[in-house]
């Protein structure tokens, strides 16, 4: 059974507690922002005020297997991420249009 985990948009995750929550360092979290996995308002914040909702932890966890699963290095995951949401954005506008 596959476990599902939602940040409360009113409490977003720290970077911290954002690193804690996929068993990684502050360090990974802020790498996954230079790749472009994950985004912040204010990028030139500094680390410690940035704050992730559940659409970021849910991209982490995604980084996490394919570094874990297939040995992706960041920038491949980075793109297979891009990659699978372009993909389901044109499903859905497809579906939309009652061509899937």
């Amino acid at each position: 059974m596959r476990a599902v985990t939602t940040v409360i948009e009113s409490t977003p995750l720290s970077l911290g507690e954002l690193a804690r929550a996929v068993g990684a360092e502050d360090q990974w979290v802020v790498r996954l922002v230079e790749v472009e996995i994950l985004h912040v308002d204010k990028p030139g914040d500094p680390p410690e005020r940035w704050h992730f909702r559940s659409d970021a932890l849910q991209r982490a966890l995604a980084a996490r297997r394919l570094e874990r699963d297939f040995g992706a290095n960041l920038d491949t995951a980075a793109l297979i991420l891009d990659l699978q949401s372009e993909l389901r954005r044109m499903r859905a506008l497809m579906h939309a249009h009652g061509l899937a």
